[in-house]
Order: structure tokens, then sequence, then C-alpha cells
């Protein structure tokens, strides 16, 4: 049997600020709670899969539960929105008071949205047509 990874199940980005990620995710972007340790992570549902938010300090030391961890710097993390979502998504941002740092068509016709959460991170909302991929429709209640 050739085994190969099926899909990314769950993704980390680090922030300085549990509070002011917690606002965000779920204020300006609709992320539902899952789990939260205070000092440590913060874990949301996004559709059918988990971005998790840590505070490295807290992943570096080996405390014999989890591998340690951790990465300084903004990370990456790209969303998935509809295509007939995607200008609704701008004025969505601009009612929150997020920046839209860049929008790019790329060639192929797909549009994306980039800014910052409160950590630096850099975020974009864009359409699964970017990577060739269909628009799925699952929707999950918080």
């Amino acid at each position: 049997m050739t085994l190969f990874a099926r899909e990314i199940l769950e993704t980390c980005l680090y922030v300085d600020d549990l509070a002011h990620a917690r606002q965000f995710y779920t204020g300006v972007l609709g992320l539902a709670v899952v789990d939260e340790h205070p000092g440590r992570h913060l874990f949301l549902r996004c559709g059918q899969r988990m971005l998790l938010l840590f505070i490295p300090a807290a992943c570096e030391v080996d405390d014999g539960s989890f591998p340690p961890h951790g990465a300084h710097g903004a990370g990456h993390v790209a969303f998935a929105a509809f295509a007939n979502e995607y200008d609704a998504w701008r004025t969505h941002l601009e009612a929150h008071a997020v920046a839209i740092e860049r929008e790019i068509t790329w060639p192929h016709g797909p549009r994306s949205l980039y800014f910052r959460d409160p950590a630096g991170n850099s975020l974009e909302v864009t359409v699964p047509a970017l990577w060739q991929l269909n628009e799925q429709r699952t929707i999950i209640s918080p």
C-alpha cells in the first residue's frame, strides 16, 4: 500500500497575545474556539480543519507531554472564500478596520486579499481556484 498525506488537518501560527488573537479570529474571521489555555494556546475551528495559535515560549520547553516546537516572526495562512463572497470579504475586513496590505489578481484569474493579524502574521483570503481546487460547501456551525 502506498501512503500519502491526504490533507492538512491543522496548522498553527504563533502570537504574542492570546486575548487579542481570540478577539480578532473570532470577531473578524468568525472562527469558533474549541480549546483555550491562557498563556499557552487557543485552538479554533475553521470549517473542517483547525487553526492552532500558540505563545512560542510556552511550546519551546520539553515538558514531556508534546515535542517542543515554536517559531518566531510572521507566519502565513490562506483562508478559502467562496468566489461569490470575495468582494464581501474586502468590505468586511474594512468594516473591522483591518488594513488590506495588498490585493493580487493572479495570471489565471483568482484574486487574493492580504492582511495582518494583531501579532503580524500574514493572512490571506482567496478562492480555492487559486490552486485549481474545487469549492466545497460544507458548513460547520460553531
